[in-house]
């Protein structure tokens, strides 16, 4: 008597979707990029957290970290920007449909150098958008050079020594605006994936920044941004937990002081004491831990600032709720009495 077994059922998210739905192309970054361990992450949480993927707006601009949003949410819509203006593309197109979710994919260098102008003016906007920045301390498309993040110190592969001081991106977004600023490893799958569940509940400008081993030109002993250096100096701040909205469920919390943060959308941000106490609320707090831990050579990682009370960009421009892209002519073109009484009062 013969059997057959009858094929596995594939495991579905809340909306009906398999994985595969959230994935993109096949990479073609070097083989144990720190970049790709970060796309498998946003294909993860994207499926788990059932985010449609038609309504995700996926941003970037050069560089190899630019290269990301082809290899994840292949169903959404991208624009590949040119270097380092990014921002104000996702800015533009997230005021013409304030329902899509955004998420832009970034480098140290298009952030930390030729964007920088661009980036400090998103983080004052606190625009609704998911700000990942890829960070592996050099261009890894034009031979390893040192990026604006590099440490003081840190040695290239072929022996030139940084005497440069480091911008640090997540300062500037506590300092400047941003309303959830993290930092991780992509090597930390768990950490990472919470973090980004909370930015995809977050209503405001969440930056990312993810320390991202590039294994071709930054992976070496003297480098304090390659996988060794993090496995070894990695701090993390607090052990995060998140629960999403739609789901009814407890978590397991080993005994210790824990501080709980509810989301936009309810859901709930769970972050474990490890160590010192740290409140991701405390501004002040947040900045004056960041400068403690370079003075070690320690990489904070973790919900470094959360801000649930700030108004976005929508809100401050006073927006309708409709997308300004399907606005008919009548209702975003002043009528020409209104031009007129404009011109006549400027004469």
């Amino acid at each position: 008597m013969s059997t057959t077994s009858s094929p596995a059922v594939k495991k579905q998210n809340r909306l009906g979707f398999e994985t595969a739905a959230y994935k993109g192309g096949r990479s073609t970054l070097c083989a144990g990029c720190g970049h790709n361990a970060i796309s498998e992450r946003i294909v993860e949480v994207f499926y788990e957290m059932g985010v449609q993927p038609w309504n995700v707006a996926k941003f970037s601009g050069i560089g190899c970290s630019s290269k990301s949003p082809a290899y994840f949410l292949g169903m959404s819509h991208g624009f590949n920007a040119v270097h380092g203006r990014a921002p104000a593309v996702a800015t533009g197109a997230l005021l013409a449909n304030q329902h899509l979710t955004g998420i832009l994919v970034t480098g140290d260098g298009d952030t930390a150098s030729i964007g920088i102008g661009h980036f400090m003016h998103l983080l004052r906007r606190n625009l609704p958008l998911i700000y990942i920045i890829e960070d592996n301390g050099v261009y890894g498309l034009t031979k390893g050079q040192f990026s604006a993040t590099a440490d003081v110190g840190s040695k290239t592969k072929s022996g030139v020594v940084n005497e440069m001081p480091p911008i640090d991106c997540c300062m500037l977004g506590i300092e400047l605006g941003a309303t959830l600023v993290a930092r991780s490893f992509s090597g930390d799958k768990r950490q990472l994936a919470a973090i980004l569940k909370a930015c995809i509940a977050h209503k405001g400008l969440s930056v990312v920044d993810v320390i991202s081993p590039c294994v071709t030109f930054n992976d070496h002993e003297d480098s304090t941004k390659s996988y060794a250096y993090m496995k070894e100096h990695d701090d993390p701040i607090h052990d995060i937990h998140f629960v999403p909205f739609f789901e009814d469920i407890t978590v397991e919390i080993p005994e210790g002081e824990t501080r709980e943060v509810t989301m936009h959308d309810g859901s709930r941000l769970r972050l474990q004491k490890l160590g010192e106490d740290y409140d991701p609320t405390d501004k002040i707090g947040a900045i004056n831990a960041l400068h403690a831990s370079a003075k070690t050579g320690n990489v904070l990682t973790g919900i470094l600032y959360y801000d649930g009370g700030q108004p976005d960009m929508f809100e401050q421009l006073g927006m309708v709720d409709e997308p300004l892209a399907t606005l008919p002519e009548s209702r975003v073109r002043p009528p020409r009495a209104a031009l007129q009484t404009v011109m006549e009062e400027l004469s």
